[in-house]
């Protein structure tokens, strides 16, 4: 029996969850997302909790239970609370701006590069301009974003230098001269 399956889910004040046929609404004070979740799974409310059961005990099916009940409780705790994600820009004149649902990062390239947000998803940058915060209420969008943001220059292995999530620590590569 699948140990992330089983957990109930505790539904906070102020979030409302509806289950018709195989989707889910989950509404809540930041916002709403809906979800269609495997036909094999059930998806159960009762007293204030939300209870995952799987029909059969085949490999898949226990896979897509803790699945199943991982992706509503991070619906749950997106509406409520809502995600964050910090980027942090590293290197001389490397900088972010924002404007509107616009960021433009000068990442050391010969031109600007513009990156579009999504509806949904907040950006805010700090003083300095080297430090980039995503907000949203849907954890995979916001994780996905700050990948293609990162992905726009990934931390340099023998300076550093480039777009790093915060807290992440780079090894850093000894040079030709480091070598002896």
């Amino acid at each position: 029996m699948s140990r992330i399956g089983k957990k109930p889910i505790d539904i906070p004040k102020g979030v409302d969850i509806t289950v018709d046929g195989n989707a889910i609404q989950v509404k809540g004070p930041k916002g709403q997302l809906n979800w269609r979740y495997p036909e094999k799974l059930k998806v159960l409310l009762s007293e204030g909790k939300v209870l995952v059961k799987r029909s059969g005990d085949l490999k898949q099916d226990r896979s897509l239970h803790g699945l199943t009940r991982s992706l509503v409780s991070n619906m749950v705790t997106g509406v409520s609370q809502g995600y964050e994600r910090v980027l942090e820009i590293l290197g001389v004149g490397y900088r972010a701006q924002v404007q509107g649902n616009k960021i433009i990062f000068t990442l050391g390239y010969s031109h600007p590069i513009e990156y579009q947000l999504p509806e949904g998803v907040s950006a805010a940058v700090d003083q300095r301009q080297t430090t980039l915060t995503l907000k949203g209420i849907d954890k995979q969008q916001i994780g996905q974003i700050a990948a293609n943001i990162r992905a726009l220059r990934p931390p340099d292995i023998y300076k550093g230098k480039g777009v790093r999530y915060a807290g992440q620590r780079i090894k850093l590569k000894v040079g030709k001269a480091g070598k002896k």
